[in-house]
């Protein structure tokens, strides 16, 4: 007969606490362990300029976001960083603004002053060097009231479908990697930003942009890809197909998919969701500034501070409503927001989420609750939750028909 073995309740406790402490601790699988000191700081993450397809200097698009009180911005053109030497012809500039219009040089000379602009050339064949990230920095900088972060738009490419991940806080292009499959490409891509944060010691943010752009990513794919914590739940370019269509879903119903799957057949923790604009165009044409933005929490305006509070879930995305506070308790399990009050408008917030008994029925909404606050007490049985509020004002520029402006915060009551 083989002897029993009895553990010591006392080591039995010890295993246990420590297992518990282990869990509770693990980075980046915490709900909102929000800092106590910290403030709000408004932030893009996806911005195009004349390093890559945009149509404006990157002067004149940092003035125009800092102008709007905009905390912090990162210029994110497509495979490449505002770095080194470029020359561009000055017709080429004037030909990206809209058709049959002019200005975008003079604009920038009237802004900056000629002995900033530097023009070479003949006249008619004349070339404008574009400014780097370090020249500029100086002219908008300030202590914890602006900040800049070198970005890149990774642009990639499976077959006919486009994988597009932003990379913020890097300090090296990272170049598309390529792969097998849309999985593969993303994992690949992915894997480079990895190698760079881990060998610089720096976190450096990703974030899957607009799925929907050609149909390129499934739900499926992304779930699988645990790797990525981030994606668009809005992204401003009016033809990345926000609203899904007959045959496939919406950015948001995309959300919902993803994470349930995550959760229960990867066992991964949800994805979090960010709003940007993704603009291209700063004078004519619709791929325009300041339709979508994140609202981070953090101590001090500081690009790794900022990473690292979006790693643990501490922002929301905006199109526009403008929440006071977001709180969720793990001891009483409620999910509180609080929104800052505009005159004439009202606000309904949904608590959406999928149910372990129904998990089939993804982005289930659990309530819906009119006024300047809400509050949903989980069950228990909700895999997450998480919350969108919607205005009664519409957008003031618009990327789809009848927008109204809205806010999302992140899943919360998954951490067991």
């Amino acid at each position: 007969m083989k002897a029993k073995i009895y553990i010591p309740l006392l080591l039995l406790l010890t295993l246990v606490f420590a297992i518990v402490y282990r869990e509770w601790n693990k980075p980046k699988l915490q709900n909102a362990e929000w800092v106590e000191k910290g403030q709000w700081f408004k932030g893009n993450t996806h911005t195009h300029s004349l390093w890559s397809d945009g149509n404006d200097f990157p002067e004149m698009i940092v003035d125009w976001y800092k102008k709007r009180d905009y905390d912090f911005l990162a210029l994110s053109d497509h495979n490449t960083l505002s770095r080194g030497e470029k020359w561009m012809p000055v017709k080429q500039v004037e030909r990206r603004r809209k058709k049959g219009d002019s200005g975008t040089l003079a604009e920038y000379r009237e802004r900056f002053g000629d002995d900033w602009v530097e023009l070479r050339g003949e006249p008619g064949s004349e070339e404008v060097r574009l400014k780097t990230l370090e020249e500029i920095r100086p002219q908008f900088e300030d202590d914890n009231e602006f900040l800049l972060i070198e970005a890149e738009e990774i642009t990639d490419k499976f077959r006919q479908y486009h994988i597009h991940i932003n990379a913020i806080n890097l300090d090296e292009v990272v170049k598309p990697q390529g792969g097998d499959s849309v999985v593969e490409t993303m994992r690949n891509n992915l894997r480079a930003v990895k190698e760079q944060s881990e060998r610089l010691k720096r976190p450096i943010l990703t974030h899957l942009n607009h799925p929907n752009f050609h149909w390129s990513v499934t739900p499926q794919q992304l779930a699988e890809v645990v790797e990525e914590q981030f994606f668009e739940v809005y992204n401003g370019h009016p033809g990345i197909n926000h609203l899904g269509d007959t045959d496939h879903p919406s950015d948001e119903a995309i959300w919902d998919m993803a994470n349930t799957l995550r959760m229960l057949a990867h066992d991964a923790p949800p994805l979090f969701g960010v709003a940007t604009d993704d603009s291209h165009y700063y004078h004519g044409g619709n791929v325009s500034p300041g339709r979508g933005w994140v609202m981070v929490w953090a101590e001090e305006l500081d690009a790794n501070q900022l990473v690292e509070s979006m790693e643990r879930g501490e922002f929301y995305a905006s199109t526009g409503v403008v929440l006071k506070e977001v709180r969720y308790d793990r001891g009483s399990r409620k999910h509180q927001l609080e929104m800052t009050p505009a005159e004439g408008v009202s606000y309904e917030t949904k608590f959406i989420g999928t149910r372990r008994s129904t998990p089939d029925k993804t982005g289930e909404v659990f309530a819906t609750i009119p006024g300047n606050n809400a509050e949903y007490q989980l069950s228990g049985d909700e895999l997450y939750v998480r919350a969108v509020v919607t205005s009664t004002r519409d957008h003031p520029n618009p990327s789809y028909s009848d927008q109204k402006e809205q806010a999302w915060t992140q899943p919360v009551g998954w951490r067991k």
